[in-house]
This record gives C-alpha cells, sequence and structure tokens, in this order.
C-alpha cells in the first residue's frame, strides 16, 4: 500500500460526513487556543495585580506599625488630677487600678506576664501580628510607681505623670516615652540603645542612671545624670525636628526653656534630684512657688500662694515626706516669713504674716 502525506490528501475524495468532521476538530483547536491565550493573558494580569498589591503592603492587609510617639497622640490620655489610683492600661484596652500607693509593677522578659506586688499577676499579648503592643502607666497626685521592665531596667515614676512603653521590645532598640518625672536605671545592652521620649526631647542611652523631669504644666524640661552617658536632643519647633543634640557627663544638669527656647548646663549635687524616691525633697535657693508645685503633686493636694513676692522667696532644707503636708509647711514656715491656711480638706492657701 502506498503512504501519503498529509499534503497529499485529495480533499475531493473526503465524504460530506468526513469534511464535518474535520470542520469540526479545526473549529475545536482554534477555539482552545483562543481559551489558552485569553488564560495565559488573565494570568499575566492576575501577577502583575498580585505583584502590585504586595509592593503596596495592601495584599496582607499589613499595618503601618506606630511610632512610640504616634501611639502617645492618638492614645486615650487619663487625666492625673482626676484619679485616686495608680493605673495600668494595657494594650487590649483594659484599665487596671492599683490599690497601692506606690505599686511595684514587674515585667517577664517575654513582656507576657506582669507582676503587681508579690499577690497579684497579669497576663497579656505582648507581641500583636509582628506589631509593638504599647503599655501605659498614669500615676496621679499623692502616688507613685515602680516599674521593673522586660529588659530588667528599673524606672520609678513620680506623682502627675504618664509613662509608655512596650510590653517587649523589639531587637533593635528600646523606646520608652515619659510625661511628668521619672529616675531610670537602665539594663546595658550596648546593640540596643535605651531612648526616653518626652515633649521636645530625647535621650538615648546604652546603660546608665539619670532622673528625667518634663511636665506638660511647667516651662523647663531637664535631665540630671548621675553615671554613664546620656545623649540629649531638643526640638526647637513643634515639627519635633531634633536641631540640637550634645552629651552630659555625670553629675550635670541640662535644661531646656520651653519659653525661649533656650539649653542650659551645669554641675550640680545630683542626690537632690534623686531623694524624692527615697520619699525626701531636698532644696537649695529653689523658690516657694516651685516647692509648693512639687509638695501639692507629692500630696494631691491644692496649694496656693497669694502673694507674688511671697512665692519667689526661695528656700533651702530638707523635707521628710513622710510627714502630714501641715508638718512640711511648718518646717518651711521657721525660715520663711509665712502662714497657711487649710480651708478645704485638699485645698491649702499660703499668705504672708
Amino acid at each position: 500500500m502506498k503512504n501519503h502525506n498529509p499534503e497529499d490528501i485529495d480533499i475531493k475524495s473526503i465524504s460530506v460526513a468526513e469534511k464535518k468532521k474535520l470542520k469540526a476538530r479545526i473549529l475545536s483547536s482554534v477555539e482552545n487556543h483562543k481559551e489558552k491565550k485569553i488564560k495565559l493573558r488573565n494570568a499575566i494580569s492576575i501577577a502583575a495585580s498580585i505583584a502590585i498589591l504586595l509592593a503596596s503592603g495592601l495584599f496582607f492587609n499589613q499595618k503601618k506599625e506606630a511610632s512610640i510617639k504616634d501611639f502617645v497622640k492618638s492614645s486615650k490620655s487619663l487625666e492625673n488630677k482626676n484619679l485616686d489610683k495608680v493605673t495600668l492600661m494595657l494594650n487590649m484596652g483594659e484599665n487596671v487600678n492599683l490599690d497601692e500607693d506606690n505599686p511595684t509593677i514587674t515585667y517577664s522578659n517575654s513582656g507576657k506576664k506582669v507582676n503587681i506586688g508579690n499577690s497579684r499577676s497579669l497576663t497579656q499579648v505582648s507581641v500583636d501580628k509582628d506589631i509593638v503592643v504599647y503599655n501605659t502607666l498614669v500615676v496621679p497626685y499623692g502616688k507613685r510607681s515602680i516599674i521593673q521592665l522586660s529588659d530588667g531596667s528599673t524606672v520609678w515614676i513620680n506623682s502627675g505623670s504618664r509613662f509608655v512603653y512596650p510590653a517587649v521590645f523589639t531587637k533593635e532598640k528600646r523606646e520608652v516615652y515619659i510625661e511628668g518625672e521619672a529616675i531610670f536605671e537602665v539594663a546595658h545592652n550596648e546593640n540596643r540603645p535605651f531612648i526616653v521620649n518626652s515633649e521636645n526631647q530625647k535621650i538615648e542611652v546604652l546603660g546608665t542612671v539619670f532622673n528625667v523631669n518634663n511636665y506638660a504644666d511647667e516651662g523647663l524640661a531637664f535631665t540630671v545624670l548621675k553615671s554613664g552617658s546620656v545623649q540629649i536632643s531638643y526640638a526647637r519647633n513643634a515639627s519635633e525636628t531634633y536641631t540640637e543634640n550634645f552629651k552630659i557627663e555625670p553629675g550635670s544638669y541640662a535644661g531646656y526653656n520651653k519659653k525661649t527656647n533656650s539649653i542650659s548646663s551645669k554641675k550640680v549635687d545630683v542626690e537632690r534630684y534623686f531623694s524624692w524616691r527615697e520619699g525626701v525633697l531636698i532644696f537649695k535657693n529653689d523658690n516657694l512657688k516651685t516647692i509648693m508645685r512639687r509638695l501639692s503633686r507629692y500630696y494631691n493636694i491644692d496649694i496656693t500662694i497669694d502673694s507674688e513676692k511671697l512665692a519667689n522667696e526661695t528656700f533651702s532644707g530638707y523635707l521628710d515626706l513622710k510627714d502630714d503636708v501641715e508638718e512640711v509647711i511648718e518646717t518651711i514656715k521657721k525660715t520663711t516669713d509665712l502662714k497657711y491656711n487649710r480651708t478645704e480638706i485638699r485645698k491649702i492657701t499660703i499668705t504672708t504674716n
């Protein structure tokens, strides 16, 4: 039998039925080819869309991690004056009121366990989908608190302060925020700097002991270094662009005047800036206005001075804060020409004799 090349087939010799069958095969082949092209084009389009979504972070609905300053600005603030207990605000939105006057709070290394004193413990999520979880400790007037962070650093927080910090620090840095006054004893870690933020101020350390004072209602912010080394940066405007930075040595004071945007530095007796941790206030030629403001926070009592001249008089001495507020004022009265009147349970008026 003679073999035929497909190209040698005589179309005329094909039956009508075979012609119909051949036509159907050809049409089917064309449709399959079109369908494959459409699928390929759609696949390329989908792949391109996914690439765009991945690049923009939308495909997995990723959230941009908020900086600690963004968190402070967006978080609900509790007024210190309106609270009568130290309050711990956890990441779940839960507010935990602490009954002690000077509660001690300790975090585990993972940040998941929180011990309050020796009798109470809480658990929390320390990292939410790889995003830092922030806690807030609000210390009202008349109270103080001690907190040991997940890295082992210890912070003493004074009256009328708000302290924001991560339940557990990131691998790159340790960053916190203070409004008010706190003493920091930072665990040394040369690979992870410890950064203390406050209004218009940033302090960076590796491991050291220092005091930060930056109350919203005061015109002066200052830092006093007891040991180690710190680098302080100041922002002279609301944009928080840090244009000034310098280091201070142990035994030094660095102050920032918020009104004039001026910076000062000097050597000081550091103990007077750390003594409140032990329940003592030490003053050296401080005016009564400053002293009464500190006593007002410590005892959670409203103290007013009805004379500008008297408010600017200075006092030097040692005040034991374990005494009643009136006994403390009596100590000041021994060297200053004043009298006081307790008009209400939580209100004292200072006048001249």
